[in-house]
This record gives structure tokens, C-alpha cells and sequence, in this order.
């Protein structure tokens, strides 16, 4: 029998500066909430407060740059603020779209960290009233020495198969890295695309007082509990122990949830929706009343935690307010909808309870046995959030690379051969074919087989999204503005490889702890380069999230501002892809010779150099950056091409192996007398590979001539081997079937402990 009085007592407590700390919250804002709240606060109170003053909810060491985002454009339905980002793609039609990290709880418990991650970034989609249509998960692991590494990549990938082929959303796109900075804390992002017509959209904003709080999908238990304080905490060895704050995940209930959730929002009964993520049922509540109202000027909430479902016998107020659990929903409904609502969800053998009323107080009232446990004004917990201006240092500026240190290496192919089969380089097969990537029947082509952007029919019309993933985190620790430059301009070429118009990002930037000052000047200054990118492209950040304090005993991983790009094709019978070369056709590199080695794959992989040693990285010229886009998209539509591969890791040479394996083929490589290994493996930006039939060389010549844009040949596709034909020396040559082997055999082989 539960003894509700020392329950009670327990959570009515008056609370101290001590038990605050305990709850990561300093002594600044303990007496910020203790001004604001005229009185100290109980537990329940002090628990909602520092899950919702936490970095992961308030973005309280970033939002003061985060503003720096260009947010709108043409096509920007809804920017940041919402669960996801809303763009328009014509017809009446929108895609709605947003990444998140799942980094602590996937090192503590890779397989549920990864499937939760999964799972929450579903709901922030559909939680709009879009029906996902794609799955995209950006992923960083240590070094394969590390002893973790190995079974930290099984327990990811199999997470992220696990929940999303069994809830049937595909998993089209994605990258892989290693590098031993993420050995004690690796990085796990999610993105999520979704499918809404324009006039059906649902947002967490516009509740009114008078209205039932319901609640729906699994019942409340302990798991995740202080999740997102744990996620805005540095790691130390051991943390381990940490797992009862990660989440469980039910892909099975989480389709039911979609589907119910779906049907509910064609009968127009929700008045405002809200998923249950970071924070649970706290942050979803404390969302929706801070942004309700006729003119958003906020509302109160009033909830009796008895009503909750709940899996556990003597869950506390404190713990159904903070507890993570998965596949759950706040909504706020028409009060005539009630029993609509509740047979829609009985019918899907999900709870639905009404658990409160929204009111015109501008508190949240919370009561567990029939006593209030809680009673603070909305508006602290949101709006005056603690918005630091972290103290930050310029980033140390590296010396030019100077390649004549080092000498040119005597055969060009075994080069290729290294690079091609380094951890970041070699293929993710094993990886990719663990997820379904053509579930729901219009993947028409996914980026993880060494592609620039999956490319995704919208149902029922001749129209697609094209989709992308992308961070040089080298590039970001050489230089974080020119690196965040990088990042944006990548995900744009990789649109514009495919065909697509690029239309709008999603972020997830990932930083150590924001409180030392040189780790903050990192987070600025990329800021800063992928804003100044995103303006010069027209690219605007729809959604996002920060994830910071990703350190181990002090050390932060390198700076990681992961972007999801999302592009339109109007006509998807008019793309192109790494895929569909044939024999004999000409290799062109559209965009200038390269020849800058600073930072790059080569530097890394083939000389060995580290940090300092690296020099900086390419630097980026947006306004070529555009023109060289729109030239490549106006050749996609030519019909002249038969593949397209943007520049990137591993420079021209990596870029044409990669469209002659896509092909089955070999290739000639062609290069100058001098300055060959720039030439070759130089990572120059605003660059592509494009394969031509011989017979469309005069309507390239033509088409490329009408644009301005520089074009070199750089090869020609032939059988069997990879030759490097250089001026002044004899070919050098490396067969496909080594090449193959040693770039599809490292991960394997890796994982099986070969």
C-alpha cells in the first residue's frame, strides 16, 4: 500500500541551494529562480525547473547566436520553433523536417540510445500531421583501435534497423565517421522527413484556456528520467552506470501512434499537439502553455498526475513529470471531441486519458492525491530561461600546409588503395544493408551507396525530395568558420549533384563544453561561416539542435555541426546519380583544378599528420559555390550525363574511383607533370565529376561554354583497372577487384574481428 502522506512530504519539500546544485542548476540561476518564484521551490518544482533551464531544453549557451540563422525564404512555411521545420514543395503539398542527437544515452546503451533517438525524431514529425516518408542518421564513432568502438557500431546500427525497419519508415541516407576524438562519446543524429498537404498542418501553439489536456500512446514508467539533464552533462569514465536514464523504445506502439495520431488529425478534434521527448510530459506541457492563447501570449495548465497511465505501481509526481518514456503524446482537444479521440485510440489499443484542463492562470498546477504539488508560472520556465553570453576566444589561426615538405609518392595507386579503404573512406555496406531502405515503395535511390543525396518520390506524383547528411568535422577544427562555410556549401552540392533545387536545413551542432571559452569560440565561429553560407545560398535552417558538453574527463570531441539538407525535384524522371556510368564515357571535373591539400583525407590517411601539422582547410567562395550549382543542375536536367559525384574527401581521384566502382568499371585518371598529388587528392571546394557519352561531349562543350563555369577532362571510364596516365611518366595502375575488396572489405572485416 502506498503511503501517499510521505510521498507527500517528500515532494512538498522545501527545497536548497545544495539539493539545486544536485540538479545541475548553479548558483546564478537558483537565485534567478528563487526571485522569480517569490519563495524556494519544493522537489516537483526544482525537478521541472532544471530539466527545463538544462542546455538540452534552453539552448541557454547558444540561443544568442542561433539567432544569427537566416530562418526564411521563398518556400519557408514554418522556420524554428515548432517540433520541425515546414517548407513549401508545391502543390499544396509541405515536407517537414528536423535532426536531433541521441549522443550520451547511445554510449551508454547503444541499441536503445539509438532506437529512442529513432523513435523521437519520428514523433517531432508526425506529432505536425506529416506522415514520415524517410530516415537519415548521421553517426560518429572512436578510433576501431578503441575497445568500445566495435561493439558501440553493432549496438547503433542495430538500434537504428531495429526501430526503423520495424515501424516501416526507410532509412535512405547517412554518413559514417571514425576518429579517435569520439572515443568517449560518440555522436548519434537522427533526421526525420515527413509528408503534410499545406492545410493540415499542426503545431504546438494556438490552446485556449477551457480545453481538456489529453494524453496518449504508452503508459509513463521510470525510464529516462533526468534524461535531458543527463544530456547536457560531460561524460566521466564510468558513466556507464548511467543507464537507468535512457529510454526503452516500442517501434511497434510508435506505428500504432502514427497511424492513430494520423486518423485523430483528419477529424479536426486537436486544438494543439505536442510530442513527449527531452523532458517528457514536463516540456511538452510547459510548450504548449507558454505558446498558447489567442495571440500566443501563453496559458496555464492545470493536471492530475492520478489520471496518467502509468506501467509502475508508487510512481511519484516528481517522476511522472521528469520521466522519459517513449511513444507518448500531449494534445489539447475541443472538449466534443473527447470520445471521438478516446475510440480512435481504443481502436489502436493505445491509452488515452484526459489528465487536466488548460486554464487562463498562466501557472502549471499539478496534483497527485489530491493535494497540489506544484504551482509556478509558466512564463520563467520558458521565456526567461537563462541566455548566457559565454565568454569565447578567436580560434587559433593554423599555418598554410606546405605540401613541398613532403615527398610525392612513387605510385599514385597504392595512394587510391589507402585512402579508399580508411575508416572514414571505405564503404558503410555493412551499415546501410542492416536498414530497409525501400520500405513504403518510393526510394528511388539512397545516398549510403557512396551518393551525394537519397532521392525520395513524393506518393502518387512525378515530383521527389532529395535528402543529404554532411560534416567535415576536420575541416571545423581547422577552421571553424571556414569549416561551417563547409558544411553548408556540402550539403548543397550534394543537392545539387542529384538535381534538386536545395530548399532549406536542418541542423544538429554538436560542441564540447560551452563554458570553456575556446570551446565556445569554436561554437561561434561556425555559427557564424554556416550562417554567412546559408544567406549566400538561399539555405535557410528550418530546425535544429544543439548538443553540447560532449566531453570525456575534459576532453570535447572535435567540433561536429552536422547539417541535413532537403532539395526538390520537380521532375524525377530528370536526375542523375553516382550510378548509371558506362564504358567509354568522358570524366569532366566542373569547377576549378585543385591542388589544396591543408585538412584533407590525404594529409590524414597517407602522410599521418595530425592537428597543427594539418594546415587549414579549403576555403569556401559562396558566390561560386551558387553558380557552380545551378550549372550542374542545369546539366542534370540536359539529359547530357550519366553520373554526377561532388568533389569532396579524397579529391578528384577518390571522386572518380568511386563513380567507377559505382559502375563496375575501371577508369583512366589523368594528371599534370607537377603538383600531381594536389592535383589528384586535393579537396578544393565548389567542385564535381561528371561522366559524359563521348556522343554528348559537343552539348557539354555548348551547355558549359553558355555557363562560364571552368571544366577540365580529367579521365575516361574503361575496364578493370584504375590508371593513373600522367604527364611525363609511365601509367600506374591498381585493379578494380583490389580496389573493391580492400574499399568494401574494411568494415567487414573490422566487425568480424578479421
Amino acid at each position: 500500500m502506498t503511503d501517499t502522506s510521505a510521498i507527500l512530504t517528500h515532494l512538498k519539500a522545501e527545497q536548497t541551494e545544495t539539493d539545486a546544485a544536485g540538479h545541475g542548476i548553479n548558483a546564478e540561476e537558483w537565485n534567478r529562480l528563487v526571485t522569480r518564484l517569490e519563495r524556494q521551490p519544493n522537489l516537483v518544482e526544482l525537478g521541472i525547473y532544471s530539466v527545463m533551464w538544462s542546455e538540452h531544453c534552453s539552448y541557454k549557451s547558444s540561443r544568442r547566436h542561433l539567432s544569427k540563422f537566416p530562418t526564411k525564404n521563398d518556400r519557408v512555411i514554418q522556420g524554428p520553433g515548432e517540433n520541425a521545420g515546414v517548407i513549401d514543395i508545391g502543390d499544396g503539398q509541405a515536407a517537414i523536417f528536423k535532426m536531433e542527437s541521441h549522443n550520451h544515452p547511445s554510449y551508454i546503451e547503444p541499441y536503445q540510445g539509438a532506437a529512442t533517438g529513432v523513435g523521437g525524431i519520428l514523433r517531432d514529425v508526425f506529432t505536425m500531421g506529416a506522415r514520415p516518408i524517410a530516415l537519415v542518421n548521421a553517426l560518429r564513432f572512436g578510433s576501431p583501435d578503441h575497445p568500445k568502438t566495435r561493439s558501440l557500431v553493432a549496438g547503433v546500427v542495430s538500434g537504428i534497423g531495429g526501430y526503423g525497419n520495424c515501424v516501416g519508415v526507410p532509412t535512405v541516407a547517412g554518413e559514417t565517421q571514425f576518429d579517435e576524438g569520439y572515443n568517449g562519446n560518440i555522436l548519434v543524429n537522427a533526421m526525420a522527413v515527413g509528408l503534410a498537404d499545406q492545410d493540415k498542418i499542426f503545431y504546438a501553439r494556438g490552446a485556449t484556456p477551457g480545453n481538456p489536456i489529453f494524453y496518449v500512446g504508452s503508459k509513463t514508467g521510470r525510464d529516462g528520467i533526468h534524461g535531458a539533464t543527463m544530456a547536457s552533462a560531460e561524460f566521466s569514465e564510468g558513466d556507464e552506470e548511467k543507464r537507468p536514464t535512457v529510454q526503452v523504445g516500442d517501434p511497434f506502439t510508435e506505428k500504432l501512434l502514427i497511424e492513430a495520431c494520423l486518423e485523430l488529425m483528419a477529424t479536426d478534434a486537436i486544438q494543439a499537439i505536442q510530442d513527449m521527448g527531452a523532458a517528457g510530459l514536463t516540456s511538452s506541457s510547459v510548450e504548449m502553455a507558454d505558446s498558447g492563447g489567442e495571440n500566443g501570449e501563453g496559458i496555464g495548465v492545470e493536471m492530475d498526475l492520478d489520471k496518467v497511465p502509468q506501467r509502475e505501481t508508487g510512481m511519484t509526481a516528481y517522476e511522472i513529470m521528469l520521466s522519459e518514456s517513449q511513444e507518448r503524446m500531449l494534445m489539447v482537444l475541443y472538449p466534443d471531441k473527447i470520445e471521438t479521440a478516446k475510440a480512435i485510440f481504443e481502436k489502436y489499443d493505445l491509452d488515452a486519458e484526459v489528465i487536466g484542463m488548460t486554464t487562463d492562470s498562466g501557472h502549471m498546477v499539478l496534483k497527485q492525491f489530491g493535494e497540489v504539488v506544484c504551482d509556478i508560472p509558466v512564463a520563467p520556465l520558458a521565456e526567461d530561461a537563462p541566455n548566457y553570453d559565454r565568454p569565447w576566444i578567436e580560434p587559433k589561426v593554423r599555418q598554410p600546409f606546405d605540401v613541398s615538405k613532403y615527398p610525392e609518392p612513387e605510385d599514385y595507386g597504392e595512394v587510391l588503395l589507402k585512402l579508399m579503404s580508411s575508416p572514414d573512406m571505405a564503404s558503410k555496406r555493412w551499415i546501410w544493408e542492416q536498414y530497409d531502405r525501400h520500405v513504403m515503395g518510393d526510394t528511388i535511390d539512397s545516398s549510403q551507396s557512396m551518393g551525394d543525396a537519397a532521392i525520395v518520390r513524393i506518393h502518387g506524383t512525378n515530383k521527389a525530395l532529395a535528402i543529404c547528411s554532411d560534416c567535415n568535422p576536420h575541416y571545423v577544427a581547422a577552421d571553424p568558420y571556414e569549416g561551417g562555410k563547409a558544411v553548408v556549401a556540402e550539403a548543397y552540392r550534394n543537392l545539387s549533384a542529384v538535381g534538386a533545387t536545395p530548399i532549406a536545413i536542418t541542423d544538429n551542432l554538436n560542441f564540447g563544453n560551452p563554458e570553456k571559452p575556446a570551446t565556445m569560440g569554436y561554437i561561434v565561429k561556425a555559427i557564424e561561416g554556416m550562417a554567412e553560407a546559408c544567406r549566400a545560398l538561399d539555405f535557410p535552417v528550418v530546425s535544429g539542435n544543439v548538443s553540447l558538453y560532449n566531453e570525456t574527463d575534459g576532453k570535447a570531441i572535435p567540433p561536429t555541426p552536422v547539417v541535413g539538407g532537403v532539395g526538390l525535384i520537380e521532375d524525377v524522371s530528370k536526375v542523375a546519380t553516382l550510378k548509371g556510368a558506362q564504358e567509354g564515357d568522358l570524366l569532366f571535373l566542373i569547377g576549378a583544378d585543385g591542388g589544396h591539400l591543408g585538412a584533407s583525407l590525404y594529409a590524414r590517411e597517407w602522410l599521418g599528420l595530425k592537428e597543427e601539422a594539418l594546415g587549414p582547410p579549403p576555403g569556401v567562395d559562396l558566390d561560386e559555390a551558387k553558380h557552380t550549382g545551378e550549372g550542374i543542375r542545369k546539366l542534370v536536367e540536359s539529359g547530357l550525363l550519366q553520373a554526377v559525384h561532388d568533389v569532396s574527401d579524397g579529391g578528384v581521384a577518390c571522386t572518380v574511383a568511386e563513380i567507377a566502382m559505382a559502375a563496375g568499371l575501371g577508369a583512366e585518371v589523368f594528371g599534370p607533370e607537377d603538383g600531381r598529388a594536389g592535383y589528384l587528392f586535393g579537396e578544393d571546394q565548389n567542385r564535381y565529376v561528371v561522366a559524359v557519352p563521348p556522343s554528348n561531349a559537343d552539348g557539354i562543350h555548348k551547355t558549359l561554354s553558355s555557363t562560364g563555369l571552368q571544366y577540365t577532362q580529367v579521365g575516361t571510364l574503361k575496364s578493370d583497372t584504375i590508371d593513373f596516365v600522367l604527364v611525363g611518366s609511365a601509367p600506374q595502375s591498381i585493379s578494380l577487384a583490389t580496389l573493391r575488396d580492400a574499399h568494401e572489405g574494411w568494415l567487414p572485416r573490422y566487425m568480424t574481428g578479421e
